[in-house]
């Protein structure tokens, strides 16, 4: 089988590739840096000549607070992108997973979100992302949409490489305590990406892994496993943060696998596991 990702440079691309060719299938990865996938033509040329039988979208603009002033670049990228990306799947017959974000939900929900709650999204970031996920499905020829959340890895930039840094380098780092989701990581994520691309599974899925905890408990879980002592994190809230963040956050983004239990797959582990993992690597 051969499996086309996009974004396949970024944490969740890179890991991705390894997880295809560990599986015995063929990856082949695009990037900005070979594929301009907000040009239509460039997209329909590249799926046509190299015919994957599944793709998996991980291309975005992500960066969320340069969204707000980059919202048309955001939109080409996030939304209208991926309308070249699914026009060029189904004309050649190739199954589509797409990845999206907790972003699309406004955090007023009392409770996990599952995925027939209706999407109201508070930041261009989340707009857009939206509009990616109704232009994957529009089509209606099979496609997988999957939303995630504050995800890490081994590559790129992340939160724990942050932290594992600045815990270093500090006395004392200061958190947000009012806002609360699942960490997701890549070694966890793009194996089910991989699942549901050789599943050929359709719908909409919320894949995390488990655990819901705000970014000040999942900075404490993080400085604990590095032998420091959790204390030296001060709780914040989103209030009190300079300066500013210019994009709103959900407060509650926490994603419950709904769809993902009810067709039958394996629930994600304990985000504690592969947070431990992959800090032995850093």
């Amino acid at each position: 089988m051969k499996i086309l990702v996009t974004g396949a440079n970024g944490q969740l691309g890179r890991d991705l590739m390894s997880v295809i060719t560990g599986g015995g299938d063929d990856a082949f990865g695009i990037d900005i840096d070979t594929v301009d996938i907000t040009s239509r033509e460039a997209v329909h040329d590249v799926f046509a000549g190299e015919r994957p039988d599944a793709v998996i979208n991980c291309a975005a603009f992500t960066a969320v607070d340069a969204c707000e002033s980059n919202a048309e670049t955001a939109m080409l990228v996030n939304g209208m992108a991926v309308r070249w990306v699914a026009e060029a799947s189904d004309a050649i017959g190739a199954h589509l997973v797409h990845v999206s974000t907790d972003y699309v939900f406004d955090g007023s929900k009392i409770g996990p979100y599952v995925e027939t709650d209706v999407p109201n999204p508070q930041s261009v970031y989340g707009r857009t992302k939206l509009v990616g996920e109704q232009e994957a499905m529009a089509l209606e020829s099979g496609v997988a949409v999957v939303r995630t959340s504050w995800v890490c890895g081994f590559h790129g930039n992340n939160m724990v490489k942050t932290v594992h840094k600045l815990a270093q380098e500090r006395d004392s780092l200061s958190f947000v305590d009012d806002q609360f989701g699942h960490p997701t990581f890549t070694s966890d994520l793009a194996p089910l990406l991989y699942r549901l691309a050789l599943d050929r599974r359709s719908g909409l899925f919320h894949g995390t892994n488990q655990g819901a905890v705000s970014w000040y408990g999942f900075v404490q879980e993080i400085v604990r496993l590095m032998g420091k002592d959790p204390a030296m994190v001060l709780p914040i809230s989103t209030a009190e943060l300079q300066p500013p963040r210019p994009a709103q956050r959900p407060v509650n983004s926490v994603l419950d696998n709904k769809a993902l239990r009810d067709a039958g797959y394996q629930a994600t582990r304990d985000f504690r596991e592969p947070l431990a993992e992959l800090l032995k690597l850093l």
